[in-house]
């Protein structure tokens, strides 16, 4: 039986459910509590915050007694990093939970008549999973618990790792990730060794001074290898070092580059990559299809899975070879042309326009003649003048970002009423909200969730759409 202090603390708190993104819950005296870092059969004490009338939020103060379906963490970092946050729970219960997370989603925040949800695609591979990575470099070290009163233990050592889970400046220093396949971690561990050895300073996130700052790791299943390593300054003669010495380790690298970055973010818009080595780009392959990927391209970052998610896409979309499809959000349009054989038109609309010029690249390289890719907002581009020059679609497939579609352009959707849509998303909140509005005139017909992310509470989910006249 849990007890509740005047200070707001909870006792013996048996926790019951998984909740969204990534927490459980506990219920007590009819109140939700929101928890991080709990599995359902956890029972633990609780320290309350945004205690609200009828939800709160708690952290645990005390364990009294594990759930049986605890599994013990492979990562040392585990809990600290902030990534693969749910390592203590078996892939199987992982699984479980993310199907219920879109069915959830579909049915609360969607309110619609939903057919079987498709059982969750797993991943073979629940590590080394990423085709891409990136590690940040710093001056400024998170300290452990055990650490913190250690006065032999400084904050201030040279670093390189990831952030620490809600603190943009403090890195942890990281020995092995298991998210990508080697050489990421030797590779890391190289720079960071040669970066020490020789006084070369590393960045400093609070003051915006400092030289070794991120690198980012494309690790493709083709076996190419690409290395793009981010100064905050410029200084040729120890570049040349440091590059020269991370060709010497590492001969087998595709392409190697160096990007100056002096803005106060690590975005990559802006900025110009300069190859070293190499031809500037690696090559990805999903089916027979290649896709050529440069530093800043997007593209899935599990490539087993995301062909696994390629292929849900052109089932649900319903092709017989004559038919024009739309793909909304089509960064490198990858989803056109993974189902352009089946298609007799693609025309891919994005907003980026250097994402265009790698989609036109893309097709070209796997010599697609009849697609067309346009950069522009969706919703103004797509009026009368360009379904007379380009064909009214017979299908769409949407993909966008976490944030779901604009309004605008789900409106723009029910006036195209095309007979199919196909709506792909990584964030089923969002989805669901967007596909309530397009229940004006359209049915769901399929819903088939893909895990792209292992050991993390994200979940990707395809949704198939038929306008109601035709279902």
């Amino acid at each position: 039986m849990s007890r509740k202090n005047k200070n707001t603390s909870l006792f013996h708190v048996l926790v019951e459910d998984y909740a969204a993104e990534g927490r459980s819950l506990a219920r007590v005296d009819g109140k939700v509590i929101f928890i991080e870092n709990a599995i359902p059969g956890d029972i633990v004490d609780l320290k309350l915050s945004k205690n609200k009338k009828d939800w709160a939020e708690g952290h645990i103060t005390a364990w009294h007694q594990y759930s049986p379906d605890r599994v013990e963490p492979f990562c040392s970092h585990f809990g600290v990093c902030g990534g693969c946050r749910w390592q203590m729970l078996p892939y199987a219960k992982q699984l479980q939970y993310k199907q219920q997370q879109v069915k959830d989603n579909l049915e609360r925040i969607g309110k619609l008549s939903l057919p079987s949800i498709l059982p969750i695609m797993g991943a073979e591979d629940t590590i080394r999973y990423r085709n891409k990575i990136e590690y940040t470099f710093s001056n400024r070290r998170f300290l452990l618990a055990s650490e913190l009163h250690d006065p032999s233990v400084s904050a201030e050592g040279n670093v390189a790792g990831f952030h620490a889970k809600g603190i943009f400046d403090k890195i942890v220093d990281i020995d092995t990730c298991y998210l990508q396949e080697e050489p990421s971690n030797l590779i890391r561990l190289a720079v960071k060794e040669f970066a020490l050895a020789h006084g070369l300073s590393f960045y400093d996130i609070r003051s915006h001074e400092g030289w070794l700052r991120t690198m980012q790791l494309r690790i493709c299943t083709s076996g190419e290898v690409m290395v793009n390593i981010v100064f905050g300054h410029e200084e040729a003669e120890a570049r040349a070092m440091l590059l020269d010495h991370i060709m010497e380790r590492f001969p087998g690298l595709t392409t190697l580059l160096y990007t100056i970055n002096s803005k106060w973010n690590d975005s990559m818009i802006g900025l110009t990559p300069k190859a070293y080595h190499g031809k500037g780009y690696v090559i990805e392959k999903m089916e027979d299809f290649q896709f050529k990927i440069g530093p800043s391209s997007f593209f899935q970052t599990n490539t087993r899975q995301g062909e696994k998610l390629y292929r849900v896409a052109r089932d649900f979309a319903e092709l017989s070879g004559r038919e024009t499809v739309y793909d909304l959000y089509c960064g490198t349009g990858s989803i056109g042309i993974f189902v352009s054989r089946q298609a007799a038109r693609i025309v891919g609309v994005e907003l980026v326009p250097e994402a265009i010029e790698d989609a036109r690249e893309n097709a070209e390289l796997n010599s697609i003649g009849h697609a067309e890719f346009f950069a522009g907002d969706v919703a103004e581009l797509c009026d009368d003048a360009f379904f007379a020059a380009h064909g009214r679609p017979d299908r769409i497939i949407t993909d966008p970002p976490r944030a779901g579609m604009h309004e605008k352009l789900v409106k723009k959707i029910l006036e195209i009423r095309a007979p199919i849509v196909v709506y792909v998303s990584c964030n089923p909140a969002t989805q669901a909200r967007d596909l309530r509005l397009l229940d004006a005139a359209y049915s769901v017909e399929k819903v088939q969730p893909v895990d792209m992310f292992p050991h993390t509470h994200h979940i990707e989910n395809v949704v198939q759409l038929k306008l109601k006249s035709l279902s």
